[in-house]
């Protein structure tokens, strides 16, 4: 399958692609759907939705997986599964803790998604309920791709 990316494109204006940590910065505090990149110029990797999520939208639930504290859902359970599935990285984590340094798992898991390398991209909506219509909608759209969504 060519980019994924091409197939959604017309599904919303979505934001130009940026390193995970600019994101942060520039999200907005509104729902909407983002995605995920690996790399600047990767495949497609990940599609994911942000409700108001208490008045903090696509800006709190990138925060939130971009400080490691979402080790167990979403994007943050899909860079950390894949981190802890490379050896390499794993042994740099193995060689922390043999060297007196061992981090907590939030640590881990923020230390999982700078790994991925990935790029966000995001479209916003009115509310929470046109967030999932827009998440269903592309999911569907992406059904042959090799996505990191764990219903996938």
């Amino acid at each position: 399958m060519p980019d994924p990316f091409g197939y959604i494109a017309d599904l919303a204006p979505w934001s130009p692609w940026m390193p995970f940590a600019q994101p942060i910065q520039q999200a907005p505090r509104l729902p909407g759907v983002y995605l995920a990149r690996q790399t600047a110029n990767g495949p497609l990797v990940y599609v994911g939705m942000a409700g108001e999520r208490r008045g903090r939208g696509i800006k709190g639930r990138l925060t939130v997986y971009y400080r490691g504290k979402a080790a167990v859902s979403g994007l943050g359970e899909a860079a950390l599964d894949r981190a802890l599935a490379d050896l390499q990285w794993l042994r740099q984590r193995v060689a922390e803790v043999e060297a007196g340094q061992a981090r907590r798992a939030a640590s881990w898991a923020q230390e999982a998604i700078h790994h991925a390398d990935l790029h966000i991209s995001w479209a916003t909506t009115a509310d929470r309920e046109s967030a999932v219509a827009l998440e269903r909608r592309a999911l569907a759209t992406l059904v042959d791709a090799s996505l990191w969504n764990r219903d996938r």
